[in-house]
């Protein structure tokens, strides 16, 4: 038995914000959810602002999401959203912008107080008396596929890690796919964001709740980054294919929203963290070991997965080692701390091989010493 809920409205081309203004405009009054420089920079932002000015829908910018947004964040963010009164939201951004303005749906109809019936960490029990606002999505990376999950990943500082919250009320109504928005990233944040899809697409392909349309899904996001590996290497892209990696980091997005992540990304989290890496790279670091030990209990999975990328596990390997230069230093102590924490994660559960603590502290040192 397995379930598949997809509410999220896709719509992929060239100036499709642009071309498709009533999907766009969700209410009367919009408060846009944007990364410092993200939004600006890719364009994005001026295309919906021109939409919401040509139909007469006031605005807000709220632009002060940065990298790994805490929840206290979130709560202010959501603050400005009650005060200016707006009843839709536009995320415009990475995962992090993407990922906050869910939080902020909630908390702009749900004033968290303390004492109350609603305080700022219930956030993470789903416990809120109101549905969030609406939304629209419009991603300027090709990675974190937050357009089309019920996920929410949020730097919480009182356990030194990053923890998600999930709830179905907070999918995105719609995304909005654009080459036009990724065409410019630096080559290793490119890189960066589609190893963060591929690793989506590998462990909702791999692990315990994959079904048949995970699996469908996952095959088609993974041969469809296959396509770029010698572009993501080498750089050299076009408005086309950074469109069509925009769709493969939203086939991953689709998986992950019915199989959840595995390991390697609550692993991945510390060393986002405590060491800044981000998390993208931080999943590449950790991905080919954690195949190798899925290899040993689903070689045939294995094996589909890489011929829909077109390598070989081994040539897998080496084109993260070559896409991922990584200068940070890691120390045996730190790497037990941080498996103390990994351990207790809920994606252990859906792991496809048995992993104790002993085991995650082996594939620390394998991959980062």
């Amino acid at each position: 038995m397995f379930n598949y809920l997809m509410p999220t409205k896709v719509i992929v081309g060239e100036n499709c914000v642009s071309e498709n203004p009533k999907e766009l405009i969700l209410g009367t009054k919009c408060m846009i959810v944007t990364g410092r420089t993200s939004g600006l920079k890719s364009g994005a932002l001026g295309c919906v602002t021109s939409v919401l000015e040509e139909n007469n829908i006031e605005y807000l910018v709220y632009d002060c999401i940065g990298n790994n947004p805490t929840i206290e964040e979130c709560a202010e963010g959501g603050k400005v959203a009650r005060e200016f009164g707006c009843d839709f939201l536009i995320g415009i951004g990475g995962g992090s912008p993407l990922d906050a303005c869910k939080a902020i749906a909630v908390y702009a109809v749900n004033e968290p107080i303390e004492g109350s019936a609603f305080e700022m960490h219930d956030i993470f029990k789903g416990n809120f008396a109101n549905k969030p606002l609406p939304m629209a999505a419009i991603p300027t990376t090709a990675g974190t596929g937050s357009e089309t999950t019920p996920y929410s990943i949020l730097t919480l500082h009182k356990i030194n890690n990053k923890q998600s919250f999930s709830h179905p009320d907070v999918f995105y109504k719609v995304a909005f796919l654009d080459g036009r928005y990724t065409l410019n990233l630096p080559l290793q944040v490119a890189r960066n964001t589609a190893i963060d899809a591929m690793s989506h697409l590998l462990e909702g392909f791999t692990d315990k709740k994959a079904s048949p349309a995970s699996d469908y899904i996952a095959l088609e996001g993974l041969r469809v980054i296959g396509k770029y590996a010698d572009n993501l290497k080498k750089g050299n892209f076009t408005i086309d294919i950074c469109t069509d990696l925009l769709w493969a980091a939203t086939l991953g997005g689709i998986v992950i929203s019915q199989t959840g992540t595995t390991i390697v990304h609550s692993m991945g989290y510390a060393l986002t963290y405590y060491k800044d890496i981000p998390h993208g790279m931080a999943n590449g670091l950790l991905l080919g070991e954690y195949l190798e030990r899925t290899k040993a209990v689903l070689p045939e999975k294995v094996d589909k997965a890489m011929a829909a990328l077109g390598m070989s596990l081994n040539e897998f390997k080496a084109f993260l080692k070559e896409c991922l230069p990584c200068d940070v230093t890691f120390n045996e102590q730190e790497l037990i701390k941080w498996s103390e924490t990994a351990i207790k994660a809920k994606n252990v559960s859906v792991c496809p091989f048995d992993i104790t603590q002993s085991d995650e502290i082996e594939i620390y040192k394998k991959c980062l010493l």
